[in-house]
C-alpha cells in the first residue's frame, strides 16, 4: 500500500491558488485593458518559466568550455521550452492530484518470478513524477514499488527506512534482488541507504537519472536540509563518495545531460568507475523521461 504524500497536499493548494488568482486577475481587468487582462493570467500561470530561463542561463555561464559536451544556445532553447510544459503537467497535475494514479505492483511470488524495481524520487517530488514509468512497467509485468520520501525537505540519511521498506517488499515479493531506479536526489538517497544498510549486496543495480553525485551548484544557496547536503562538493557528498566500496561504481548506470538545468557542471551526475552515458539535449526532469534513457534503462531491469 502507497504511504501518503504531505507534498502533494502543499502542492494542490498551491496549484488551485495560482489558478484562483490568475482567474481573479482576469476577471478584473478585462473589462477595462484586455491586454494586461491576457498578459497578467500568462505571467501568473507561466511566471515559473523566468525562473526556469535563469536557470539555463546559470548553467551555460557555469560549464566548461568543453565543446564536445557543453550546450549550444539552439539545445538551451529547446530544453527551456520543453522543462516549461514539462514542469506544469508534473508539478501543477501528476504530483499534486495524480500521485497514486498508478498502485505499486507487488504480486505473489510465481514459479517464474521477475525482477522487480524501487524507484525513488527526487527534490521536491513525489511518486506521481514516475506515472509515465509505472504505466509502463505495469504493462510488462514488471513488480515494482515507488516510494514517497517524507519529510519532503528533510535530511537524505532519514530517508533510509522508506528506501528500506520498499526494498524488502520487492525483493519478498520477488525472491530476486530489485534494480533502483532513481531521479535526482533520489540517487544521492539511495546510496545513503546503502551506506547505512548494506545495500550494495542486497541490489542488483542502481540507475541514476540526472544525480548530483558530486552535488550542484545551486545546492549552496537551498535552505532545506536535503538541498544543503547537495551542494556542489560539499562535505556530505565527499563522506558519502569515500564510503562507496571498491568497484561500487561498477553497480551504477548514471545518466547525465549537457543541458540538466539543475544539476550542473555537467560532470557532477556521473560516479567513478560507473556506466556514465551523456544524452545531448534534455533538461533536468525531461531527461528521466527521454526515450533513450527509458529504452535503455528497461532493457537492463529486464536483460
Amino acid at each position: 500500500m502507497n504511504q501518503g504524500s504531505s507534498l502533494a497536499r502543499v502542492q494542490q493548494a498551491g496549484t488551485l491558488l495560482l489558478l484562483a488568482g490568475g482567474a481573479a486577475w482576469f476577471a478584473w481587468q478585462w473589462p477595462s485593458s484586455p491586454g494586461a487582462a491576457v498578459a497578467g493570467l500568462l505571467l501568473c500561470w507561466f511566471g515559473y518559466s523566468l525562473v526556469l530561463a535563469f536557470e539555463f542561463l546559470v548553467l551555460r555561464l557555469v560549464d566548461g568550455d568543453d565543446s564536445s559536451v557543453r550546450a549550444t544556445w539552439s539545445e538551451i532553447a529547446r530544453a527551456w521550452l520543453a522543462e516549461t510544459w514539462l514542469n506544469a503537467v508534473i508539478f501543477a497535475w501528476r504530483q499534486p492530484f495524480r500521485w497514486n494514479a498508478v498502485p505499486d505492483h507487488v504480486p505473489a511470488r510465481t514459479a517464474a518470478p521477475r525482477r522487480g524495481v524501487v524507484l525513488i524520487h527526487g527534490f521536491a517530488c513525489n511518486r506521481g513524477v514516475w506515472t509515465p514509468w509505472l504505466r509502463e512497467l505495469q504493462r510488462r509485468g514488471i513488480p515494482f514499488v515507488a516510494v514517497n520520501l517524507e519529510p519532503a525537505f528533510g535530511p537524505i540519511e532519514n530517508y533510509g527506512s522508506i528506501i528500506e521498506d520498499a526494498v524488502q517488499r520487492v525483493t519478498q515479493a520477488t525472491g530476486i534482488a530489485p534494480v533502483l531506479l532513481c531521479h535526482s536526489m533520489g540517487g544521492i538517497a539511495a546510496r545513503a541507504w546503502m551506506r547505512a544498510r548494506s545495500g550494495e549486496r542486497r541490489v542488483h543495480h542502481v540507475i541514476t537519472i540526472g544525480s548530483p553525485h558530486r552535488g550542484t551548484w545551486f545546492g549552496r544557496y537551498s535552505h532545506a536540509a536535503n538541498g544543503r547536503q547537495m551542494a556542489w562538493q560539499c562535505e556530505w557528498l565527499r563522506e558519502l563518495g569515500a564510503a562507496l566500496p571498491a568497484n561500487g561504481g561498477a553497480l551504477f548506470t548514471c545518466w547525465y545531460s549537457n543541458c540538466d538545468n539543475m544539476v550542473f557542471p555537467v560532470e557532477t551526475a556521473t560516479l567513478p568507475g560507473a556506466d556514465n552515458r551523456l544524452v545531448r539535449g534534455p533538461a533536468h526532469v525531461e531527461l528521466a523521461f527521454h526515450p533513450r534513457v527509458m529504452a535503455e534503462s528497461l532493457a537492463i531491469i529486464e536483460r
